[in-house]
């Protein structure tokens, strides 16, 4: 019967073949039976085994059978509620504040530079480290210095947090540094491991280059292990594409399709830094079209401590629901995107920031809204073209869920006839432009009655590549992108 039954599976029923009739599936049956017996018999007269060796294998497989059989038979049915509603740990809300103490910084800072006697580190690595350790005390504070000050300050409040992905340890961009090497003997040792007797348990590894199975894994270990952090990084994220399914499938509709939650956090680096179309985009487009009913969330933070606090907020406020994050390439190390203590020791996670250096909002006649690193991009150019004090920036650090009404409170500030321009890095048919553009208005119209958002793109020319693949053309479009941002 299991030869019927597979038969079925590939899409056939006796209905559908007229040639498939009782004596041919039992033909069908009969040859399978005739295959096995003569490899048996071959190799039983090679040698190999004995005639009670194969009667034994052949008793042991039908006793497993009729085991398992009699227990789905006999056994009393159980409450199987916890499979349909599994067990979720409540959240905190909002009220838990995701700030934390600078003694709980110093405590993560002397984790990168007190190492065990005899460990060697890398002459050029120890000094990124000691770096590291007086940032987190002095300032400034780095991106990647920001991302383990979130790690470690979950594991010292008893939190798991599991980071994996492809070179992760060290960072692809060289930047995290999560584990450090001896260099003698080429001993791992992973410094937030190393936080306090009582911290949570930290699992960073690095995984095989197969997207498809290393996320895959990880959306089901967030599934399994509901309180625990879990982190899958793509080396670039246009790599994500190659789990496309397990995106489709499992992260944006498990939940609708199963009622399974995940926490998972995807970490896709994304910036258009002249390095060709497989390591521009992490296809924010594609991950905006997958969202509705508040079933993931998209997010693009523009300083360290705005991914620092949305970490914890992801891990203390938000329900279980997966968050992919764009996070940056050449952001990591540049000087205007950099934080300090007194933004981890104090503040919160703001979906939409606004611009501190307007001092006089009424003055202001063009707001140029961006995400991510084109924030800095824009903030560089805007003295060159002379309106420091005409023009505001505003960054969006969530694309969704809409970050409606933290950008209506930004946006009241200034006169409502003010010119309004969405500015990103992506070509124009890509990027999150359309899916603002459709819904946005609508939304910030909900906190500002009567408010007309009226925004026009900037952004690179429409294209079926997510970006170019020659550095002197891409050097000419952001030089254009810039200009045509602040340009009358």
């Amino acid at each position: 019967m299991l030869d019927v039954v597979c038969y079925r599976r590939r899409g056939h029923n006796e209905g559908d073949d007229p040639s498939f009739t009782q004596p041919r599936m039992y033909d069908l049956i009969e040859q399978k039976r005739s295959v096995r017996k003569l490899y048996t018999e071959a190799l039983i007269g090679r040698g190999d085994i004995s005639t009670e060796d194969a009667e034994a294998v052949l008793t042991r497989f039908r006793d497993g059978l009729e085991s398992v059989f009699k227990k789905a038979r006999d056994e009393a049915a159980e409450d199987d509620s916890y499979r349909k509603v599994p067990y979720y740990p409540p959240k905190l809300g909002k009220t838990q504040g995701t700030a934390i103490t600078a003694e709980v910084m110093a405590k993560v800072a002397r984790a990168h530079v007190n190492f065990p006697d005899g460990f060697t580190v890398h002459p050029k690595v120890l000094p990124q480290l000691q770096r590291r350790a007086d940032g987190i005390l002095n300032g400034p504070i780095d991106w990647a210095t920001g991302e383990l000050l979130a790690l470690g300050s979950l594991l010292l409040e008893g939190r798991p947090v599991r980071l994996v992905g492809q070179d992760t340890r060290r960072g692809t961009f060289v930047q995290r540094f999560a584990a450090v090497v001896d260099r003698d003997t080429a001993e791992g040792y992973v410094p937030l491991n190393h936080l306090s007797d009582t911290q949570g348990t930290f699992h960073v590894y690095d995984s095989l280059l197969s997207e498809y199975a290393a996320m895959g894994f990880e959306y089901g270990y967030s599934v399994a292990a509901p309180d625990a952090l879990v982190c899958w990084e793509a080396q670039f994220g246009d790599f994500a594409n190659g789990a496309q399914t397990i995106a489709d499938e499992f992260i944006a509709s498990g939940n609708a399709k199963w009622t399974q939650k995940s926490g998972v956090v995807l970490l896709l680096p994304h910036g258009y830094e002249g390095q060709g179309p497989d390591h521009s985009s992490m296809r924010i487009e594609r991950w905006l079209q997958l969202c509705h009913e508040g079933a993931l969330a998209v997010c693009q933070p523009s300083t360290p401590a705005s991914y620092f606090h949305l970490l914890r907020t992801h891990a203390y406020v938000n329900w279980h629901r997966p968050v992919v994050i764009a996070t940056p390439k050449s952001m990591l190390r540049n000087k205007m995107a950099v934080s300090q203590p007194s933004d981890f020791t104090n503040g919160r996670w703001e979906p939409a920031q606004g611009d501190p250096t307007i001092t006089d909002p009424a003055s202001v006649s063009r707001i140029l809204i961006c995400s991510g690193k084109l924030r800095w991009d824009l903030v560089t150019a805007r003295p060159e073209a002379g309106l420091d004090d005409k023009v505001a920036i505003l960054s969006l650090e969530r694309l969704y869920p809409l970050p409606a009404r933290e950008l209506a409170a930004q946006l009241s500030r200034y006169p409502t006839g003010a010119d309004i321009r969405y500015v990103q890095d992506e070509p124009e048919n890509q990027g999150a432009w359309w899916f603002l553009d459709q819904h946005l208005p609508e939304a910030v119209a909900a906190f500002l009655p009567g408010y007309q958002l009226n925004m026009r793109p900037i952004a690179r020319p429409s294209a079926s590549a997510p970006s170019v693949g020659s550095l002197k053309v891409h050097r000419a479009q952001q030089d254009d992108l810039l200009e045509r941002a602040f340009a009358d």
